[in-house]
């Protein structure tokens, strides 16, 4: 997983409320169990007609934002089914950070295995991101995770709360396997024990 440090980009506004993740990658997408490829997909109801021609004034498809690394998004995002696929797709576009209000759960807790940063803000700082990104090409934010605060393009800066040992993950890009292979050392250890005192298992 890659490591989530600062990032700077171009934020992309989402108002919908209570996005939920068949909306983020419809179900006809989850046949693959590969983390790549889904980017082309995401929105994909919201982006392409029923002919596959892209819909103008779906926000992705604006010029300014075809490569939005953030994604400023309205209340509940992510509710609905526990796909994993929708942070996949997310990540597979290129959107490393989600701001929203709320977020559902189990999506929530899927974007930091998978290397995204979900921040939970007041309406009224989210409101002020969703002004920031509505700029196109200038709505250019920073999201430092290691100071976690977010600073948009007038040099304003707004702190968010994050689970110390979830920032700790992503900062070192550490998913599941990751942290299971620190302690790879002690686990050796422990089998090597375990088969001297058990030799017969």
């Amino acid at each position: 997983m890659d490591k989530f440090t600062k990032l700077t980009g171009v934020a992309a506004p989402l108002p919908q409320i209570n996005v939920d993740t068949d909306m983020i990658i419809p179900k006809q997408f989850l046949k693959t169990i590969k983390r790549s490829g889904l980017g082309k997909n995401l929105f994909d109801e919201m982006r392409y007609d029923d002919d596959g021609n892209e819909i103008p004034d779906f926000v992705l498809n604006q010029p300014a934002y075809r490569e939005a690394q953030i994604l400023v998004a309205g209340e509940n995002f992510g509710c609905g089914s526990s796909r994993e696929h929708a942070p996949w797709a997310l990540l597979d576009f290129g959107i490393r950070c989600v701001v929203a209000p709320s977020f559902a759960d189990i999506f929530f807790n899927n974007c930091f295995k998978n290397g995204i940063l979900p921040i939970v803000l007041p309406q009224e700082d989210v409101d002020k991101l969703m002004d920031d990104a509505s700029r196109g090409s200038n709505a250019v934010i920073t999201v430092d995770l290691e100071s976690q605060t977010i600073t948009g393009p007038d040099g304003g800066s707004i702190a968010f709360d994050v689970d110390p040992f979830r920032k700790h993950c992503l900062l070192n890009g550490l998913d599941d396997i990751g942290l299971t292979l620190e302690k790879a050392a002690a686990i050796d250890a422990f089998e090597t024990e375990a088969a001297q005192a058990r030799p017969w298992v």
